[in-house]
């Protein structure tokens, strides 16, 4: 049976076959710098540590033994590092809870444009912008010992507030805290900037108290800017270290010693960088799990307003 000729489409002009590949190539240019630096700056140490994980390199011996999963059965049973996860994530909790609910108290308080709200923006943003190192030291001037604050309180009233163990941790929180809290601000003042004056001038003519206004009206604006906070809050806090380190520089006892600080103590002080890779990478797992938890539930609840 005769099979029917098979049509062929017209074909493009040359010039425009041509157009296109110089688009194509001026688009991969273009992306070729940021895809090296991510690959450089992101994946390649990514991968090195993973690798290193599984190694006894302490960092000087060459090449690296590898031991298989034995740093990561090891750091299961390690005392440093359990007290070192229970006060990150103590710390990730109460900072995650504190900084988000004073940031978004203190932009309601300044979210009215006037002289004095700029100048308290400016003074509440300020130790955000400030080293951590050098907040850490200006707080051991003021609350170590033979501080400024023993010094006020006289020999015979000292407080313990970095030589104590209960004391250390409480105040390297509240430390944290205040040293925080100021991006959030920022953050939730922009978020408030967003929610639309009509919206609330109906609930103010419907009746609608001030709570109520916040509860039923800003606050479920706000959702996406809360979900920004708390995603950007526990990815800091996790991290926390330099302010850690020039606070207490661990102490005492190693009362005050994070994830990331018993991370660098393992891999430089103990020169067992196989050992310290395994906890960055677990650190680094641990993480990503809960930024997509948090973003996954965010998604969830939004979905249900929308249901």
């Amino acid at each position: 049976m005769p099979t029917a000729p098979r049509t062929v489409g017209p074909r493009p002009p040359l010039g425009r076959t041509r157009a296109r590949r110089r688009e194509t190539a001026a688009d991969i240019a273009m992306m070729a710098p940021p895809l090296i630096l991510v690959a450089g700056l992101i994946i390649v140490p990514i991968g090195i540590a993973v690798y290193l994980s599984f190694t006894d390199w302490n960092g000087f011996t060459s090449p690296p033994h590898t031991i298989g999963f034995r740093n990561y059965t090891r750091l299961i049973h390690d005392p440093a590092v359990k007290h070192a996860a229970f006060l990150t994530l103590l710390i990730t909790a109460i900072g995650t809870i504190a900084c988000n609910v004073l940031g978004l108290g203190v932009a309601l308080l300044l979210n009215r444009n006037t002289r004095i709200n700029a100048i308290l923006r400016v003074l509440v943003f300020y130790p955000y912008v400030v080293g951590a190192v050098i907040l850490g030291f200006l707080w051991s001037s003021i609350l170590g010992t033979n501080g400024a604050v023993d010094a006020a309180l006289g020999a015979h009233h000292s407080l313990p507030f970095l030589s104590d163990p209960k004391w250390a941790i409480a105040t390297v929180v509240c430390v944290i805290v205040w040293s925080s809290f100021g991006v959030n601000v920022v953050l939730y003042l922009a978020g408030l900037q967003t929610v639309p004056d009509n919206v609330l001038e109906a609930a103010k003519i419907d009746g609608a108290s001030p709570w109520q206004t916040f509860w039923r009206v800003k606050l479920p604006m706000l959702a996406p800017t809360v979900t920004v906070n708390v995603v950007l809050v526990v990815i800091g806090l996790l991290r926390v270290y330099e302010l850690i380190l020039a606070l207490t520089a661990g102490g005492p006892a190693g009362e005050t010693q994070s994830f990331v600080y018993n991370i660098l103590t393992s891999s430089f002080d103990n020169t067992q960088l196989g050992y310290g890779a395994a906890q960055s990478v677990v650190l680094m797992v641990f993480i990503v799990v809960v930024t997509i938890v948090i973003t996954a539930a965010r998604r969830r609840s939004e979905q249900a307003v929308a249901a």
